[in-house]
């Protein structure tokens, strides 16, 4: 199924966009954008939304900082479609804005934010089963338009473990803005040293020796939060499609496996060839400065989304600098493999206006929104959408074309348990110690299969 979908999307991905691997994958944050038809915003108690009017949250990513007002006006589209009216909450701290109200039941009808994130709002309400079902979605005929929702989005994006986090073949999240992810480095500099992308981890790390030796380090990070892409593509690289689905489920011994025990090896190594700089940078204040490491030659690559470029569009930059994207090399019998990074909508359980949600979510994938969230350079897993991509975004989009594998979905969910970390506590947080030496890969792994006991036993399910 996995080969299937690298199929489907390399035929639909001729693009050019740029995304927020939110958090890697967290969103990167952006401007504020005030509220549309609202006279509130923030933690504060709102009027109870009348019939007829939804609220929406949406998150004020770096497409809102391309594109100012993308939601404002995605929100009048629908309004003028469907004459709903809609009250916009938007903000890059969309978190610390809409959090305080839901504690005291003031609920959005709809919520645009993804999982990944540093404060983990959305995984809560997976955990908690507090996100309201959108099979139903999916069979809805797109306001103004002919077309079901279901023919608009290409083949594979309602099928993971993200969008139907509970096993049931039921779809709870929308799939919306996506991006490839992978390994970002300056294409100028390789020109000019005539150094080749390396397609295997031999291949990488001899690059870093030779790299060390000119006074270059091979590798940075923004923030922990970026390996929940990395982590996986590694593990789906080395240890193909089955591999991959028994790892995000935890399954018994699976990090006994060999497969597994090259993943780590390759995380271990990748530590110790990682600018020492990164750890103290990689925050959610000072990630750009470990992004920065890359245009000032100072690193080779980091693990990144498309965004990205759109991201460090006014920093400076080293002379001949030009972007380029690779996805993570293969491994033995693996092949090369990059995350496609997905950001979703969803429907809180206690949404006073489930109907009207609905229909706005069944909007987002009109041709309508699909033009205003491309002028931020937002792309959605909408069949065509990429056809008139150029530049960056349309070489970045076509990474599977030339060969690597698509990886969708990721760990799955699991219920609250006291002492029990988040995956990306368990995972990924680590790795700034393994990086400044004060954990070993050895307690890292022995502390990642206790978790995953735990993690199996509790797993959410229908």
């Amino acid at each position: 199924m996995k080969k299937m979908l690298s199929l489907l999307l390399a035929s639909a991905m001729t693009l050019s966009l740029l995304a927020g691997c939110g958090g890697a994958p967290q969103t990167p944050p952006a401007q504020s954008n005030p509220p549309s038809n609202s006279s509130s915003q923030g933690g504060a108690s709102t009027p109870e939304t009348p019939a007829g009017s939804i609220k929406v949250a949406a998150l004020a990513s770096a497409y809102e900082e391309t594109y100012p007002g993308m939601w404002k006006e995605v929100c009048e589209a629908f309004t003028a479609e469907t004459g709903i009216e809609v009250e916009l909450i938007s903000d890059k701290a969309l978190e610390d804005v809409i959090g305080p109200s839901m504690q005291g039941g003031d609920f959005p009808d709809v919520i645009h934010l993804a999982t990944g994130r540093d404060k983990k709002l959305t995984e809560q309400f997976i955990k908690d089963k507090n996100i309201a079902e959108l099979t139903d979605v999916l069979s809805m005929t797109v306001p103004g338009e002919s077309a079901k929702v279901s023919d608009k989005i290409v083949p594979g994006f309602t099928d993971t473990s993200i969008t139907n986090p509970y096993g049931d073949g039921k779809t709870y999240l929308a799939p919306m803005f996506y991006s490839p992810c992978g390994l970002f480095y300056n294409a100028g500099l390789f020109a000019e040293k005539g150094w080749t992308v390396p397609t295997t981890w031999d291949e990488m790390w001899a690059l870093g020796d030779k790299a060390k030796a000119e006074g270059y380090d091979l590798f940075t990070y923004p923030t922990t939060g970026y390996f929940d892409t990395f982590f996986p593509t590694l593990l789906y690289s080395v240890g193909g499609p089955e591999f991959f689905d028994k790892a995000m489920n935890y399954a018994e011994g699976i990090w006994d496996t060999d497969e597994a025990k090259q993943c780590f090896d390759v995380m271990s190594k990748l530590a110790g060839y990682t600018a020492k700089v990164t750890v103290a940078q990689a925050n959610d204040q000072d990630f750009t400065q470990n992004q920065q490491l890359i245009l000032d030659n100072k690193a080779l690559f980091i693990p990144n989304g498309t965004w990205l470029v759109g991201e460090m569009k006014d920093a400076p930059r080293a002379d001949g600098f030009q972007w380029g994207m690779c996805a993570l090399p293969g491994s033995g019998s693996g092949t090369s493999a990059s995350y496609c990074w997905m950001e979703q909508a969803w429907i809180p359980a206690q949404a006073p206006n489930l109907d009207g949600a609905k229909q706005f979510v069944a909007f987002l994938y009109s041709d309508k929104a699909a033009e205003i969230f491309a002028k931020g350079g937002a792309a959605q897993p909408i069949t065509g959408i990429t056809d008139s991509m150029e530049g960056d975004n349309k070489i970045f989009y076509s990474i599977y074309d030339n060969g690597a594998s698509a990886v969708m979905g990721g760990f799955a969910a699991y219920a609250s348990v006291p002492g029990l970390g988040s995956v990306r506590e368990v995972f990924f947080d680590p790795f700034n110690s393994l990086v400044n030496g004060s954990l070993t890969p050895d307690q890292w792994m022995a502390d990642i299969k206790a978790a995953s006991d735990q993690m199996r036993e509790n797993l959410l399910t229908e």
